[in-house]
């Protein structure tokens, strides 16, 4: 017997030692047992001297299971003893029967292991925190190595793993995941166009949506979505042949110039608009060379349009006749369906004419918040970025996201590592929302829901992970909709990073799984204290002196939070800080 039990405060009790202290191994942070008949309430060591313990009680075990949290308080006259290494096992250890894989050691417990259950921390959000350096990208890389190097009655095929890789470390990390296994392959897509090594990445520019463009163009009033929204519906009206859109493009271009006609500005500007209109977008019924007939005689449109001496038209009630002959009451524009393509091109060319039928032409009002989409769209087509937008073979979203999860040499692909390293912030966290949007919309549009699990991970999360402008101008941001409704169609967030207090409240506050490495900042530990209840204080100030590769495992893949040493993947993520002995001196020998 270590001791009796000489006060009990809260969750806290203080046993008088009995045995002798110096014939023990160091007790703190141990785990001790209160057992009465049947019942072992389970506690421990929080800190004492050669005279005293105070224990903290941390759960029960009934009936072979460990049950964590503190409800029943043992009576005074319970002795208190060491744990066991059987009743460790029941604390730590996950059902055998369950795909569980050795993670690390016990800080607390030298050279004892402690195990993930991989269904339980997979099949939920989970977050990895910690400083710089504190080894969050060793861990992940040595949890997801370990899940597949050993694989052995089952091998985790079906595996869908998206890494968006923020500096391009994870990138020899899963190299060898296949090793003695042809099944399990590993691909990169990098953002450097310059690479020969790894495929780049492009996406079709007929697969994205009105907000994905809107991300795209950095729009920041919600009026401009309206305008994306139109010029999209108008793309397939100048991507495919004339002849079988031919009654719609009339329709669309005699309204809009039927709108500037009846604008209110004087003729000279309604002219000068009009033949800048119908010098760029033109039919082979309405342009400024059609002749319209009137009493026996003909004048082109152009001619029509003259403004003469007395400041009026030649003829416009000619030109407005024959242009609500176009006119279709029962025609409506739709959103293009994915079952054409076209790219970069051909929507600014829609999107000129939206914002002409917009108003654009009529109204500074318009001009202002408009026009800005056009430059930004200029400004995206005249840069690299422009290539990862170019996609020369005809594809659907289904035939896109099997070539994601296909390598070069056709076999399926387990982890996809998306090399964002060489794109700008603000490039990285549209082409990451807008990848994470896709999934999403894939897997919830499955008629057998939750037959497929895709996974997102996200290094450096607190860049892409906030709350930002989306909610205002789409009415939802897609990390927090993946955050609250993924779990039930199989697409799960897996966030990593630095800065926790950065991230979307809505979104961390959905994950059921967390290790957290070494941390300092203090608004970053009163985050996570707040988001981890149940964690001591005496915990939550471990952390400030963690070594690399220690975290607290918490969570519903745990059965109590634990303290782990991860083990050190093999091989590492280029994740190593600089060298200055390397780099500051040189020998002068």
């Amino acid at each position: 017997m270590l001791g009796k039990i000489i006060s009990i405060m809260g969750d806290v009790v203080r046993i008088k030692l009995e045995a002798n202290l110096y014939d023990l191994d160091n007790l703190m942070g141990k785990n001790v047992i209160f057992e009465e008949n049947e019942a072992k309430i389970v506690g421990e060591i929080l800190e004492g001297d050669s005279t005293y313990l105070d224990i903290n009680l941390i759960g029960e075990i009934i009936l072979g299971k460990f049950i964590y949290g503190s409800i029943v308080k043992p009576s005074f006259r319970t002795p208190c003893r060491i744990i066991t290494t059987e009743e460790l096992d029941i604390m730590y250890q996950n059902d055998p029967n369950t795909n569980s894989i050795s993670m690390g050691s016990s800080v607390i417990y030298r050279n004892y292991r402690i195990s993930l259950d991989v269904n339980s921390f997979f099949s939920n959000h989970f977050a990895i925190l910690g400083n710089s350096g504190s080894g969050k990208s060793y861990s992940t890389s040595k949890i997801l190595q370990t899940i597949f190097y050993e694989a052995k009655s089952s091998i985790p095929f079906r595996t869908n793993l998206f890494l968006f890789d923020a500096y391009g470390e994870y990138q020899p990390a899963f190299n060898e995941i296949g090793r003695g296994n042809p099944n399990l392959n590993y691909k990169v897509i990098t953002t450097d166009l310059n690479s020969t090594e790894f495929q780049h990445l492009a996406i079709p520019f007929w697969l994205l949506g009105v907000d994905d463009i809107a991300l795209l163009l950095n729009a920041n009033d919600e009026n401009q979505i309206p305008i994306i929204e139109k010029a999209l519906k108008l793309v397939g009206y100048f991507t495919r042949s004339e002849d079988e859109v031919l009654d719609q493009k009339n329709d669309i271009l005699a309204r809009s110039i039927l709108d500037i006609i009846f604008s209110g500005k004087s003729p000279s500007e309604i002219r000068n608009k009009l033949t800048s209109v119908l010098t760029k977008f033109k039919t082979k019924d309405i342009n400024l060379d059609i002749s319209l007939t009137k009493g026996g005689w003909s004048r082109t449109v152009r001619q029509c349009l003259f403004v003469e001496e007395s400041g009026k038209f030649a003829d416009i009630e000619l030109v407005i006749q024959y242009l609500e002959g176009f006119t279709q009451n029962e025609f409506q524009l739709t959103l293009p369906d994915g079952t054409f393509a076209y790219g970069l091109k051909e929507f600014a060319l829609a999107l000129d004419f939206a914002l002409i039928s917009e108003g654009v032409l009529t109204s500074e009002k318009v001009f202002d918040y408009a026009n800005v989409l056009k430059i930004r769209l200029n400004t995206l087509m005249n840069s690299d970025y422009a290539k990862y937008f170019e996609y020369f073979n005809f594809v659907t979203v289904e035939g896109y996201i099997k070539d994601l999860l296909t390598t070069s040499n056709g076999r399926k692909a387990q982890i996809i590592n998306f090399n964002i390293n060489y794109v700008d912030d603000r490039m990285a966290k549209n082409l990451v929302k807008i990848y994470s949007k896709m999934l999403f919309d894939y897997l919830s549009k499955l008629k057998d829901r939750g037959s497929l699990a895709f996974h997102i991970l996200l290094e450096e999360a607190h860049r892409y992970v906030q709350e930002d402008i989306d909610i205002k101008l789409f009415g939802y941001n897609i990390f927090e909709r993946i955050a609250k409704e993924g779990r039930k169609y199989g697409i799960l967030l897996g966030m990593i990073s630095q800065r926790p207090s950065e991230l979307s409240e809505t979104a961390i506050s959905q994950c059921s799984n967390f290790l957290v490495f070494k941390m300092f900042h203090p608004n970053d530990l009163a985050f996570v204290t707040s988001i981890l209840p149940n964690i001591s204080s005496n915990l939550i100030n471990k952390l400030k002196t963690f070594h690399s590769g220690t975290c607290i495992a918490y969570g519903s893949a745990f059965k109590m939070p634990v303290v782990v040493n991860i083990d050190e993947p093999n091989p590492g993520p280029l994740s190593q800080n600089v060298n200055i002995s390397k780099v500051w001196y040189v020998s002068q020998q």
